[in-house]
């Protein structure tokens, strides 16, 4: 245990979050500072709250979840879509519980729009329509996304702009908004977000060498491969009631080996189809993380990141 001591002169408790593109090393990191300090782990990463998807969403095997729990992991079925409001609503429930027996949430994951959603808080946006995302999820397998994409771009064009042509999920939630309010998704979410109950520490794990990210990348891969991730996916598959359009079998790694066996592709074109991918989201994840001007960086391919990690988490917790 450090020797560091928690301040009690600022009002809101603190939390930490620990952030980075995939492959950065984030959870060993984490697991380091939960032997350090008087933190509880709390995953913020869409693919990792789901059952079932264990080795292509790297999640922690069931020894290291035992020795060190994560909150938030394994918590949906993959038939049931999990959104950014659901995860800000059951973080901040998870947060308080560990705020209330006297430890630290420590957040550690990739997924941007949670830790967003989570500190800046989401507009009042109405609740999905199950009916209406079935109606456009028919029709963009007939049309294909690209085309409702064009619908989105004619009816809120700020938010076409920044939404990608195949974003499915964010495609249909833009138009469910619409349909529903008769509002730009847009405009709801310029709404003034509220002071965030805690105050933060931000740790982003950002590699100096973009070359040595991709090939722990490509690396950590074929180490899925190994592991068997390819029966991972026709488990899933073989249940009958998963198809291409859920946020579950859209994530990287998945989408690519579920369009494979859907005979999209070769099987020899999987391997460099499903590392570009991690390559996209990696870089993706490196853009939001240049947002966070509040952030600390660490460069994980330095072996004195871990150590200036401590020191930064023992500075603020000891920090009026």
């Amino acid at each position: 245990m450090s020797d560091c001591v928690m301040s009690c002169t600022d009002q809101r408790p603190p939390a930490i979050f620990l952030m980075g593109p995939t492959a950065s090393g984030k959870t060993a990191l984490a697991l380091r500072l939960a032997d350090q300090f008087p933190v509880d782990l709390i995953s913020v990463d869409s693919a990792l709250v789901y059952r079932g998807m264990d080795i292509g969403a790297a999640k922690p095997d069931a020894a290291t979840l035992g020795r060190y729990p994560h909150r938030l992991i394994d918590i949906r079925d993959p038939a049931q879509p999990y959104s950014a409001a659901e995860f800000r609503n059951d973080a901040l429930r998870e947060m308080a519980a560990i705020a209330g027996a006297g430890r630290v949430p420590l957040l550690v994951g990739g997924t941007g729009l949670y830790f967003r959603a989570l500190q800046y808080g989401l507009s009042d946006l109405p609740e999905a329509d199950r009916a209406l995302r079935a109606s456009l999820a028919d029709e963009a397998r007939a049309v294909g996304w690209p085309v409702l994409h064009s619908r989105l771009h004619e009816l809120d064009p700020t938010a076409a702009l920044r939404i990608r042509p195949n974003d499915a999920q964010r495609i249909q939630r833009a138009l469910e908004v619409i349909a529903l309010s008769g509002r730009a998704l847009s405009v709801q979410q310029g709404a003034p977000a509220q002071r965030f109950g805690y105050r933060i520490l931000k740790l982003a794990l950002v590699p100096a060498d973009r070359a040595a990210l991709h090939a722990r990348i490509a690396t950590r891969f074929d180490a899925m491969l190994a592991q068997g991730f390819l029966d991972e996916v026709q488990r899933l598959r073989l249940r009958g009631d998963l198809h291409a359009d859920l946020p579950a079998v859209r994530a990287v790694g998945y989408r690519q080996v579920w369009r494979q066996m859907d005979g999209e592709f070769e099987a020899r074109e999987l391997r460099d189809r499903a590392i570009f991918a991690t390559r996209q989201l990696a870089k993706r994840q490196l853009t939001w993380l240049r947002a966070e001007l509040d952030a600390r960086w660490l460069d994980p391919l330095d072996d004195r990141h871990a150590g200036s990690a401590e020191s930064a988490v023992c500075d603020f917790l000891a920090r009026p």
